[in-house]
């Protein structure tokens, strides 16, 4: 684990450069004379998670608009707390506006029910009983409904005065139960434990929940104070001394992150090398789900602006992790298998892996959207043949000698997209439950089924 955590970080994109000139390399998202269709009322309507809506879609769309041509493009409040209006001009004078309302995913997908949204922004996946509430839509875990548009880091924030820097997952639990109420049991200053937590409409909090509460059975503690709003929680929690809550990274203000580990894993900081290849134990994806079979112009235009160039510069811009692939240099470390040292020595890993469910070897929507994304990129930097190496991983439930088979099946399943796209892999691997990136628990064995890939 701490092999990736020292990773230096070689092809990050940069922020400085001029989005008006990234946007208008999209034809996917020019295509569409969009300016010649109704203005009566908002052309887009997005509801959701905080998280989301707070600060990125709102520059998304502000993004789409520039990208459409459109001008005098404002960002405001739209009269109600934790909602804003995007507003933008056309050259024959008409205003172009669309709402954002940002008060927790389940409100997402309650917008969509009810036709009131366009868009639910999402912390978390969908969550079954949503799910089944949603299907006379249709299929919403489809390639169509599910897009994947960030990859965000859950940050567990403390005040620059706490001088904790690292805790397990565990400790984590244990803190917010409110099993430990003074911080000297951690090695901390004397001083009580302050709760500060998302409010339960939140994905955030649903993430917290599935990711550190629930894998060690713990319930929130009934005296944690509960914000509908990221920003406000990381302000209140940076001017406390006691103060602990969790946030996005976007969120994470003048707090201080902790390091985080998981299991037997090294401490690790939300670093975007980190958070990209989702190894980071509190990662996640952050989600707009659409009406899989009813979509506008605008919704369509709009979500292909999103996976766009421009618009996973926005992401980065925005302080989350967009899905730019780039290439990181790790240090070879006793605890790699030889031929995985060899890697680290001669070669580059990506910022990009490949996740299975359990016993698949199925790409799900992100791996697919991905393959899309590496195949450019091998292509870009001219490593299209023999370039690429594949690492396949997997768990350690079940027989090791099928876990590895498994493993192998994975990389070659990558390997097959890879080549309709004309790229040939070099060689695959298929190291089964060795390098773990998690702890052996439900969530932790899902990063651990992955498919990593380097470059010669």
């Amino acid at each position: 684990m701490a092999r990736l955590a020292s990773a230096r970080i070689t092809g990050k994109p940069a922020l400085s450069l001029v989005i008006a000139g990234l946007l208008c390399m999209s034809p996917l998202v020019m295509s569409a004379p969009l300016q010649a269709l109704p203005v009566d009322g908002p052309v887009l309507r997005i509801q959701g998670s905080n998280t989301v809506g707070a600060k990125l879609a709102p520059m998304l769309i502000a993004g789409m608009f520039e990208a459409q041509g459109l001008s005098s493009v404002r960002i405001s409040s739209a009269g109600k707390k934790n909602e804003q209006r995007i507003s933008a001009v056309d050259s024959a004078g008409r205003t172009f506006h669309a709402r954002v309302a940002a008060h927790g995913t389940g409100t997402g997908f309650a917008g969509l029910k009810d036709g009131s949204s366009d868009l639910a922004a999402a912390s978390r996946p969908i969550k079954d009983s949503e799910y089944a509430s949603l299907a006379n839509l249709g299929d919403l875990r489809s390639a169509d409904a599910e897009q994947v548009i960030a990859i965000d880091g859950l940050a567990i924030i403390v005040s620059p005065d706490n001088p904790v820097s690292s805790l397990s997952v565990e400790q984590v639990a244990r803190l917010f139960a409110g099993e430990i109420r003074n911080w000297k049991v951690l090695g901390g200053k004397d001083v009580p434990v302050e709760l500060h937590a998302r409010d339960d409409q939140s994905g955030t909090y649903d993430t917290f929940k599935e990711l550190v509460l629930g894998v060690q059975n713990k319930t929130l503690a009934a005296d944690a104070t509960r914000y509908e709003s990221n920003d406000q929680l990381s302000q209140i929690v940076s001017n406390r001394p006691g103060a602990i809550g969790f946030v996005g990274l976007a969120s994470v203000g003048k707090s201080r992150a902790l390091a985080i580990a998981d299991g037997d894993s090294q401490p690790m900081l939300p670093s975007t090398a980190l958070v990209a290849t989702e190894d980071y134990p509190l990662s996640r994806r952050l989600f707009f789900y659409a009406n899989p079979t009813q979509q506008s112009q605008w919704t369509q235009t709009f979500l292909a602006f999103v996976h766009s160039a421009a618009g996973q510069a926005i992401v980065a811009k925005s302080g989350y992790i967009g899905q730019a692939i780039n290439a990181i240099t790790l240090s070879p470390s006793p605890d790699m298998p030889q031929a995985y040292q060899s890697l680290a020595t001669q070669a580059q890993r990506l910022t990009v892996n490949f996740r299975f469910d359990e016993g698949s070897a199925r790409l799900d929507n992100k791996a697919q959207r991905d393959v899309e994304r590496l195949i450019k990129y091998l292509q870009s930097t001219n490593k299209t043949m023999s370039a690429a190496v594949l690492v396949g991983f997997g768990d350690a439930r079940g027989d090791p000698a099928r876990t590895a088979l498994l493993s192998k099946l994975r990389a070659m399943a990558v390997r097959r997209e890879l080549a309709r796209g004309g790229i040939l892999a070099k060689n695959i691997n298929g190291l089964g439950d060795l390098l773990p990136v998690a702890s052996n628990t439900p969530s932790g064995r899902i990063k651990n089924r992955r498919v990593e890939v380097w470059v010669y």
